[in-house]
């Protein structure tokens, strides 16, 4: 099971990262060293329902996360899978006036994760009801189950992101999520 759910992940890591790649044209180069903060706020919203449907097909995102530089995370799904998984997926889009790159610092620091570039390695979930943190799944090489090699945003653009978890029971229905650089919020889990 294991390997099938690598050789899955890595397909999917390959069509984000083609599909950021054509939407977003090419990468320019980062400039390091801004160290503004977050805004302390994140939106959450949630719908009345529980089920996929709510989340699928629905323009609202499960939340808005505020980041440096007018980078907003917003997460459109977070989905358990019958192998035990729980992909967060959605889209970084760049609300500021001028390109913004996707910090380094969003890769956590974590040696294993860093050695493979730029990713949402370092994001986390925690559940306050077991009061344990979940971290991104790795695969077999260590690299991340995410989204990786992030170009620079253009203003007004956006590219999808995806994140990969172990699921928590499934009598956890609400997590904290957290990315550095981010504000944290709270999301609803969905199947």
């Amino acid at each position: 099971m294991s390997i099938r759910f690598t050789a899955k992940a890595r397909r999917g890591m390959v069509a984000l990262t083609i599909a950021a790649g054509l939407a977003v044209g090419v990468a320019g180069c980062g400039g390091g060293g801004d160290d503004k903060k977050p805004e302390a706020s994140a939106s959450a919203t949630r719908s009345g329902g529980s089920g996929a449907s709510t989340q699928e097909g629905s323009d609202e995102p499960v939340a808005e996360l505020k980041g440096e530089d007018g980078l907003v995370l917003q997460i459109a799904s977070v989905q358990r899978d019958s192998g035990g998984f729980l992909t967060v997926s959605g889209e970084m889009k760049n609300d500021g006036d001028k390109a913004a790159r996707v910090s380094v610092r969003t890769a956590g620091d974590e040696t294993e994760i860093i050695r493979h570039g730029s990713s949402l390695g370092g994001a986390t979930l925690v559940d306050s009801k077991s009061k344990k943190r979940y971290y991104v799944l790795r695969d077999t090489d260590g690299r991340p189950l995410t989204t990786t090699g992030m170009p620079r945003i253009k203003a007004g653009g956006s590219i999808p992101v995806f994140m990969q978890f172990p699921a928590p029971p499934t009598s956890t229905t609400d997590v904290t999520f957290q990315l550095p650089t981010f504000a944290s919020a709270t999301i609803q889990i969905s199947g």
